[in-house]
């Protein structure tokens, strides 16, 4: 059985906390519809829970956050000790857009916010062929940053990317370390509040398209599943 670690590294807005749960339960969901046998353990940065030792742990998944991994933030060194000693230690490891970021930036990458400005809405990937994480040639995924890996580690290959997120998604030369950047644990409707969340702060135009593109379909449940089996060391299913 599956045991999975989720470290909390920021909060759902208080008030959609209660319709849509936090970023732990999000990723619950997702796991648990690949693996219902999955078992899910929390740590929770915001509100104060301590970093086991990665070493003792089976699978660690790092969340989204609204922070920056650039942050002066007193937990943003001890977790980039944390995810450093995951990955020389090869304990099966993903990051999700703020974990994308700092796994990268703990293992040599630099993140910054793009000067292309808020990713919102429906995004489109293509797909490294053959990565034997992801399979098909693209794939569509909820995003909701301005952050960007710019330079990934020398350790990491591009398996998703886009033009305006050219490196949307990277495995790592450990074997058992993937992140990405978009979010296969946002429902639409979650997807819906990230774009309200940028009214006056994304330019109109950018916020509109990205309410309207929701309503094509999503490979959710496709990434959400590699995601999954990577953590339990379960290979993609043959087609």
């Amino acid at each position: 059985m599956a045991r999975i670690t989720i470290v909390e590294t920021g909060l759902v807005p208080q008030e959609h906390r209660e319709r849509h749960g936090s970023f732990p339960d999000m990723f619950e969901r997702m796991i648990l519809a690949e693996d219902p046998m999955a078992t899910i353990d929390i740590v929770s940065i915001p509100n104060g829970n301590a970093l086991p030792d990665p070493r003792g742990l089976e699978a660690i998944l790092i969340t989204g956050a609204a922070a920056g991994v650039y942050d002066r933030l007193d937990w943003i060194a001890p977790l980039e000790d944390f995810v450093r000693t995951a990955y020389a230690n090869k304990t099966p490891m993903v990051g999700v857009c703020f974990g994308h970021q700092l796994i990268a930036q703990a293992l040599g990458g630099t993140v910054r916010k793009s000067e292309k400005g808020w990713g919102i809405g429906r995004h489109v990937y293509q797909v490294l062929p053959e990565n034997g994480v992801v399979d098909g040639e693209a794939i569509a995924i909820a995003a909701s940053h301005q952050d960007q890996v710019i330079e990934p580690p020398n350790d990491a290959v591009t398996i998703l990317s886009s033009d305006f997120t050219p490196h949307a998604g990277l495995l790592y030369a450990n074997g058992t370390t993937l992140t990405v950047q978009p979010h296969p644990e946002f429902d639409v409707a979650f997807a819906q509040v990230c774009c309200d969340l940028r009214d006056g702060k994304a330019p109109n135009d950018v916020v509109a398209t990205a309410r309207a593109s929701l309503s094509e379909p999503m490979d959710n449940a496709k990434l959400g599943g590699a995601i999954t089996r990577f953590l339990t060391r379960k290979s993609i299913p043959s087609s």
